[in-house]
């Protein structure tokens, strides 16, 4: 009875706390953690697919057997700088810490959003490398941290982990985009994520932590990432974009 209850309120979706993140999400564009909330709040059993799938695969299976915390190296700014020029985690230092920010910046947005008293071990560690992967997803495809390249992230993202909450958020912006910025192709921008999504790597089975000093270029190269060329040459400055927001 317990695994089914534990079953139920992982697949079920939360209309009435998607709908008040929503509400204040509207109010607060910048609030990280409504965004997480309706995220959470939509996305079902997302994890638990995502463990399957990672089962399923030879170093997905390693990582969950040895469930290492990237935050750790990700927050080693000293480490991260020393590596050479062009490498992951060069290229990650400087858009991460460059900017005074932290990998613990999403875990502190996230915690305030997540009810994972239902989750496993497995998903529990599942959940929190998805989360703690975004800003490495942002270095290897390109996608910078402006309002379009934040959204062009999302549809990458939920190409590669299929979610419901993120697709919700990506409807949202898409028709506030075309109201408001009615000559920006936003249906571009969107498609050219879920197309890099779709021909790049699995990136939630790939030991980063390995990889950080290897050259970003090469790696790009070998795991299928693209240049986002719909993104860089629509991209806008950001007080264009707030200005019509």
């Amino acid at each position: 009875m317990n695994a089914l209850k534990r079953t139920f309120l992982r697949k079920r979706i939360k209309p009435i706390a998607a709908l008040l993140a929503i509400k204040k999400l509207l109010q607060d564009p910048d609030d990280t953690t409504q965004v997480f909330k309706v995220i959470e709040a939509l996305s079902g059993d997302v994890i638990g697919h995502t463990v399957k799938r990672l089962l399923d695969d030879t170093s997905g299976r390693e990582l969950l057997a040895t469930k290492p915390n990237i935050v750790t190296v990700l927050n080693d700014r000293e480490k991260l700088s020393a590596m050479p020029l062009g490498s992951i985690g060069h290229t990650y230092y400087q858009f991460v810490h460059g900017q005074n920010l932290s990998a613990d910046g999403l875990v502190a947005s996230s915690e305030g959003a997540r009810n994972n008293q239902s989750f496993s071990a497995n998903e529990r560690w599942t959940a929190d490398r998805l989360r703690d992967i975004h800003d490495l997803q942002h270095v290897l495809t390109g996608y910078g941290r402006d309002p379009i390249g934040e959204l062009s992230l999302l549809s990458f993202m939920t190409t590669q982990v299929p979610n419901r909450g993120i697709n919700f958020i990506i409807k949202m912006a898409k028709r506030k985009y075309q109201q408001e910025i009615p000559h920006l192709d936003i249906d571009a921008l969107v498609l050219e994520g879920r197309n890099l999504g779709q021909q790049a790597a699995w990136m939630p089975a790939i030991r980063w932590e390995d990889r950080l000093s290897e050259s970003l270029e090469n790696v790009r190269n070998e795991l299928g990432f693209t240049p986002p060329t719909a993104y860089q040459n629509s991209k806008m400055s950001q007080s264009e974009l707030f200005a019509t927001a």
